[in-house]
């Protein structure tokens, strides 16, 4: 598989990389799904870089570039996020072939040092008694207080007139034409399930849509923020992957960390410690944290819509069906406990 992963990405990130400046370099395969990622390091300085080919027709180019905008508000406001690199010629980004038909923007950042804090839960969890919980409580306090500054940032800022990013409101998430695609049309549903998900859809619709879109609670998010995009470096942490960061509820930042992690044993503390270190640098009321779980359960959709757009990209055995089971069953407990709904 890495033989034909070279065969196939390895020339256009040759390519993207002579666009920066970088005549040869060491590459290392770091990921694969839309977007394709590899470390560079550069054999003439010894630097390390981490080069994205984005996903073609995902984000247009002033998609990304309005990216890059946002990196640098974070990263004035103090907030640890990747460090862009520009071409030569000024350039964020910079367009390449992949084998012949296909055409990727390629973008290139420092490498940051650290480890992937749900990667080093996975191996402790491996690695220890079974039957001990993760220790997850302490990066979520550390997520909590993270999320909450990057919510005061994007809260307190107002983009420039040149910013384009998609919205993750109530046409984004719930319309007809979810931007991670219809979920309820994933064929792994039958047709019981198709017409509970488009009910419960509704209802979440019909409840957000009451609920607005105040300034205290939307705006700019990361939309992905859960372990798997979290660094760990001197007990410090920073934030990758911003490919789908876009304008959007904040309790829907904080259902995606949630979310991921929510199977984990001994999760009520955790979550308990991110709302108090959330709390203790960003108030956020009762009544805003009550809607929470239900974007929990439009995180789950939304995976589902992920999927079925994506057959292509590999998932463990199983993931499918127990994400299937998890969005119907929240689908039947929303609308149990709100039948006037139905």
């Amino acid at each position: 598989m890495a033989d034909g992963f070279a065969t196939r990405y390895e020339p256009a990130v040759r390519e993207a990389l002579r666009a920066f400046g970088i005549e040869t370099a060491r590459l290392q395969l770091v990921g694969i799904s839309e977007n394709v990622t590899y470390r560079a390091d550069d054999d003439r300085s010894g630097k390390a870089y981490v080069l994205r080919l984005h996903r073609p027709g995902y984000h247009s180019l002033d998609e990304l570039n309005s990216e890059r905008v946002w990196l640098e508000a974070l990263r004035s406001s103090g907030i640890s996020v990747p460090t862009p690199v520009d071409a030569p010629d000024g350039r964020y980004f910079v367009p390449v072939g992949v084998a012949g038909n296909e055409t990727r923007q390629a973008g290139l950042n420092v490498w940051a040092p650290g480890e992937i804090v749900g990667e080093l839960l996975t191996a402790h969890d491996r690695n220890t008694d079974a039957t001990g919980p993760p220790e997850i409580a302490a990066p979520f306090s550390q997520l909590g207080g993270l999320m909450a500054a990057m919510h005061n940032q994007a809260a307190g800022w107002t983009p420039p007139s040149s910013f384009r990013r998609h919205r993750l409101d109530l046409d984004g998430l719930l319309g007809d034409a979810p931007f991670w695609g219809p979920f309820w049309e994933n064929p792994v549903l039958d047709g019981r399930e198709r017409e509970l998900l488009i009910t419960a859809r509704d209802h979440c619709r019909e409840r957000l849509r009451r609920y607005g879109e105040p300034r205290r609670t939307f705006s700019m998010i990361h939309a992905d923020l859960h372990l798997a995009n979290l660094l760990t470096c001197d007990g410090q942490l920073s934030v990758i992957d911003f490919d789908d960061a876009g304008f959007g509820w904040h309790q829907y930042d904080i259902a995606v960390a949630m979310f991921h992690s929510r199977d984990t044993a001994d999760f009520r503390a955790a979550r308990q410690a991110f709302l108090h270190s959330y709390r203790a640098v960003r108030p956020i009321s009762d009544d805003d944290l009550a809607l929470v779980p239900m974007f929990e359960l439009i995180r789950g959709m939304a995976i589902l819509g992920w999927r079925a757009a994506r057959p292509e990209v590999p998932w463990p055995d199983g993931q499918l069906e127990m994400f299937r089971k998890g969005v119907v069953s929240g689908c039947e407990r929303l609308l149990k406990s709100s039948p006037t709904s139905t």
